[in-house]
This record gives C-alpha cells, structure tokens and sequence, in this order.
C-alpha cells in the first residue's frame, strides 16, 4: 500500500502528536535509521516500557519515511468510544486474548499486503526496563507472511507515562528519547521459533544497553533506571512478582463485578 493512500484519520493524529511531543520539548534522538524498511511489509519489534512508546515509535517512523505503523492493540481499548473509533481509524489490529487467531490472520493479511506491523514481543509493559522473555508470535508472524523482523529499543518514553507511575508536566518536558534500530533479519520457518525468538530478544536486549549507555541524563538513583545501572526500578524478578500480583487483583476485580 502507497503510504500516500489518504487516511485522514492517521494524518490527523500524527499532527496531534507532533503538537504535543513539540509542547514538550521532546529530545529525539535516532540510530540505525538505515534499517527502517522504505516499502513492503516487515514487523518492527519494540521493546516496552511506557504507555507512550507506540506513539513515539510512529512518530518517529512518520518523520523519518511516512510510513504508517499497525498496531496490535488489545481488545479493551477497542472497545472504549472515544480511543476505539481512533485505532479503528488508523487502522490498527484488535487482540482478543481468549482467541487471538482473528488477530494473527488479520496480521498475516497486513503484511502480505506490505504493511508494517508494530509488535510488542515482550506482551505488557515491563517495570524492569530490561527485555524480558518474549512471545514467539512475532517471529511466527514474520515466518509465515514471509517478511523481516526490524528489532527497536526505546529509551526515555516511560518517562512519559508508565506502569505505576504517572510523572508531572514539569518531569515530561525536556525528555530525551532514543531510538536504537537494529539490522532486519528474516525468520525461516524451518528452522527452530524458540531459538530464533531467543535471538531476537539477544538483538533488542543489546540495542537497549547500546541506548542506555548512550543516555545524555544520568539516571543514578531515579526511579526510571533499571536496577542493574544504579536506579530504583524493581528488578526482573521483583518486577514479576509486581505483575503476578496486578493480574490477580484484575481477575478479583472482574470476578466480583460478574457476580
């Protein structure tokens, strides 16, 4: 599909977007650029940290080559009035977690059709800031529709807004967020998913370290550093004891309005 086909609704919220990451002075900052795939469909796996790293990765794709991302978004959001009408307008793709084969197909379908595809492979925002173990589907995905996989680390959008924490107008502004693109790689579905997916997390895991490392502010001591680089953020296993406890206070929670 053309990038020029006109999507008003996509367009549209692409300008908001600029408006608001301009109003707060957001510092890009991109590497590995080269690998972001001018035309046909390929998967861009994004690591996850913050509610904002959708919207910044399209952001950033949008400026460096107009093209437009689909995103794999569940199916909650879909279905709140204002928020739904917009992915449905831009035309990103509905998960269902009790029965995601609707979602794979329509995905599959993008693809072959030379879309690109924005993933998050690790499933869920990650309070840790490492890259924790992923989901296979993305590397099936790629398999089958025949396409690459193009790894990405976003470093400094969870600063925005992220799991638990929701920083002040004051603490947003001025953000650096870094971008790291890694070369694209084919999957071959003849050859083992779980190690191929092992790679690809290899392959996101060092394009972070390569953004943190490369970090104009030092995070020493901040809540938004991982453990391992001197912050306060929990650690991987913390950080799983963290979700294990919010996924069981969410089923309590729906339990007891089905009752």
């Amino acid at each position: 599909m053309s990038k020029r086909t006109p999507e008003p609704v996509y367009t549209t919220a692409i300008a908001v977007g600029r408006l608001v990451f301009g109003a707060l002075r957001l510092k890009p900052t991109v590497t590995g650029a080269e690998h972001l795939p001018e035309t046909g469909g390929a998967i861009l796996a994004i690591t996850h940290f913050g509610y904002m790293d959708f919207a910044l990765t399209e952001w950033m794709v949008w400026h460096h080559n107009g093209r437009r991302i689909r995103f794999l978004a569940k199916k909650g959001a879909f279905d709140k009035p204002v928020v739904g009408w917009l992915l449905r307008g831009m035309r990103h793709i509905s998960v269902d977690m009790t029965s995601g084969a609707t979602a794979y197909g329509q995905a599959i379908t993008a693809l072959k059709a030379g879309e690109l595809l924005g993933v998050f492979p690790e499933a869920g925002v990650n309070r840790s800031f490492t890259v924790r173990e992923l989901k296979t589907g993305t590397v099936r995905m790629a398999a089958e529709a025949g396409v690459p996989i193009v790894p990405i680390a976003v470093w400094g959008g969870h600063r925005l807004l992220t799991k638990g924490r929701k920083p002040t107008l004051a603490e947003a502004r001025n953000v650096p967020i870094s971008f790291a693109i890694g070369a694209p790689f084919a999957p071959d579905a003849a050859l083992d998913v779980e190690e191929q997916t092992t790679a690809l997390r290899a392959s996101m895991q060092k394009l972070l370290d390569e953004a943190q490392a490369n970090y104009p502010d030092n995070g020493t001591g901040t809540w938004w550093q991982p453990a391992h680089l001197g912050g306060t953020a929990p650690t991987p296993e913390e950080a799983a004891v963290l979700e294990a406890e919010r996924q069981r206070r969410k089923a309590a929670e729906a339990a007891a309005r089905s009752r």
